[in-house]
């Protein structure tokens, strides 16, 4: 994907900027998964594997030590779930996008999941700084017999220092495939002014938007039902929940949820709410918090 190029002021090219890259790849291992490649280049990297929750599931914290992502910054994320592998993937915090003088900054993350795989893919929400102007690009790719439930949540301008996101830009992508074809894929882009952010049908004035995607055989229309009579539609949070059915045959649904908050924590809260409940229909396993995010 193409995506808008965005001005870049004669000064901003004297800046220095990261490129960064990190490639992972899960695999099964009799009753337990190992995180059997981890690679990296430049200030991008896992430090550990984790099991809290036993053997069969892997847990790994991506860490990005300068805390924060510039003008001209560019993030590689490869990972890879072998057959019948668990992985849980995280961030330590919330990612930071910085005033970047017009220049983008970009993260680009590429998953692929083999049959009997499980992926909760659960990063950190997204910080957008006034003037900032990120790319964020996922793709994911599953193997028939897979499963995923993952995130993504943004927060537009720092509201709790007193900075609303009054210039910039964002540009955002997810695709989700199964072998290949297309199951969900939803682009966005627009700039501060862009009326898409008061319009009723666009993020009415919320601050944080957030979409929970869960991907597989346990991801029915009659899930969804059950999931909309709980969800909260108030002044400060507001979510909805469909299901994407199929009409190829093979082709896994999609579950999406989606989130508008005033505050990140209150979305954070509902969507850890939601994975701990569809954990076991989608993946077999029983909802467990994640213990790093109770330190």
């Amino acid at each position: 994907m193409r995506h808008p190029d965005f001005p870049v002021p004669p000064q901003a090219d004297s800046f220095a900027s990261w490129e960064a890259s990190l490639r992972l790849a899960f695999a099964r291992r009799g009753e337990r998964t190992v995180l059997a490649t981890c690679r990296h280049q430049g200030p991008l990297r896992v430090q550990k594997a984790l099991y809290p929750e036993g053997e069969r599931v892997c847990h790994a914290v991506m860490l990005h030590p300068p805390a924060g992502i510039a003008g001209g910054d560019v993030l590689d994320i490869d990972i890879e779930l072998g057959a019948d592998a668990h992985a849980v993937l995280t961030t330590p915090g919330a990612t930071k996008w910085y005033k970047s003088l017009g220049r983008t900054a970009t993260q680009r993350v590429a998953i692929r999941a083999e049959a009997g795989a499980r992926l909760d893919w659960l990063p950190q929400e997204n910080i957008v700084f006034n003037q900032a102007c990120p790319v964020i690009d996922l793709t994911l790719d599953l193997a028939p017999g897979a499963s995923a439930i993952g995130w993504d949540t943004t927060m537009l301008g720092r509201h709790a220092a007193g900075e609303s996101w009054a210039e910039g830009r964002i540009a955002m992508r997810t695709a989700l495939r199964c072998n290949g074809q297309p199951l969900w894929i939803e682009s966005a882009a627009f700039d501060a002014q862009s009326p898409v952010l008061n319009a009723t049908t666009g993020m009415a004035a919320f601050h944080v938007v957030g979409t929970l995607w869960a991907v597989g055989e346990g991801a029915t229309e009659a899930l969804a039902e059950s999931m909309a009579e709980h969800l909260p539609y108030n002044p400060d949070l507001r979510a909805g929940v469909t299901c994407l059915t199929q009409d190829a045959p093979g082709l896994p649904n999609v579950l999406l949820l989606r989130v508008l908050a005033r505050r990140p924590e209150d979305a954070r809260a509902l969507l850890s709410q939601t994975w701990l409940a569809l954990r076991e229909p989608m993946h077999g396993v029983a909802g467990r918090p994640l213990r790093l995010w109770s330190t």
